[in-house]
């Protein structure tokens, strides 16, 4: 009787699952973020280590870690620093580490030729081409940029009230809101504490979900930087498409809670008409974790 652990690894959140011979989750650990890139890379490892010693110590099964397979990790960050570390990780079966946008690809195609949007503190974009072939574009972090990521939609929404506090643009929502995010209350002050934050990208990110929320309640300002970012997105997607599919429409997931939410979800259908982009979007409500499951019934009990 062997089984399989399954760890989605994000910047954010770390979830990880363990499943018996037919695929039922016996065991699920939750933990912070374990992003080499935000957490630095020994941090990121003894979150991982130590999710794994817990999931394996709550598992209902005499001798549990005896009876592990292998174990899959998709993790977002460096694949060569996942990679070594799958590799000097022991007592967990055969350890492999993969990219985090395979889950959400399986979820959004089912193994089918396809692609997936992702968006959550950061963005990427993963196909699987007609000849089965994965392929991965963005994903490169805060500091080099993310398209339709968190981050990139908390950072346009905090730019956009900062010039409304300097008076350059006329007021809105966006800086009261800003305020109260703060607790500042002038954009000097703001601009300082972002710069001196250790954790500020963090903390843009996490304004994300204000700028949401205004752009549904009607905030134009806010309505305007969902489209802007979201297009930087569909920008680098339809580099995707293009090369690699000639059949249209494509099936096209989107998964993340910055892109499945009605006013995302409206500003994509929007810009893909524009833009005259043939895809067939798929919103997905399953959690990445939910991806990870199906991967390891596909994988099976073999190492």
């Amino acid at each position: 009787m062997k089984h399989l652990i399954g760890v989605d690894g994000g910047g954010t959140k770390t979830e990880l699952i363990l499943v018996d011979p037919a695929g039922v989750i016996v065991a699920r650990q939750a933990t912070s973020g374990c992003n080499p890139s935000h957490v630095g890379a020994e941090p990121a490892a003894e979150v991982v280590k130590a999710a794994l010693q817990a999931l394996v110590a709550d598992a209902p099964l005499a001798g549990a870690k005896d009876s592990i397979a292998a174990t899959h990790l998709y993790m977002a960050g460096s694949p060569e620093f996942w990679t070594t570390f799958a590799a000097a990780l022991s007592g967990y079966g055969h350890v492999t580490a993969s990219p985090d946008s395979l889950p959400a690809l399986e979820l959004a195609t089912d193994g089918a030729p396809g692609l997936v949007l992702h968006a959550g503190t950061g963005s990427f974009v993963a196909a699987r081409a007609p000849d089965g072939s994965i392929h991965y574009a963005g994903g490169l972090g805060w500091k080099l940029g993310d398209p339709g990521s968190g981050f990139e939609l908390g950072r346009r929404g905090i730019a956009h009230a900062l010039l409304e506090l300097q008076g350059w643009s006329g007021p809105s929502e966006l800086s009261v809101v800003l305020k109260k995010h703060t607790g500042l209350a002038d954009s000097f002050a703001i601009t300082r504490h972002f710069y001196g934050a250790a954790d500020a990208n963090a903390q843009i990110a996490a304004f994300a979900p204000r700028v949401i929320a205004l752009a549904q309640s009607g905030c134009q300002p806010a309505q305007a930087i969902v489209v802007e970012t979201l297009s930087g997105l569909v920008a680098q997607a339809r580099l995707v498409t293009d090369k690699l599919f000639s059949a249209t429409p494509v099936p096209c997931g989107v998964s993340g809670a910055v892109l499945n939410n009605p006013v995302a979800v409206c500003a994509l259908r929007a810009i893909a008409e524009t833009n005259q982009w043939p895809v067939d979007f798929r919103f997905i409500t399953d959690a990445p974790i939910e991806g990870v499951r199906r991967l390891l019934a596909r994988a099976g009990t073999g190492p």
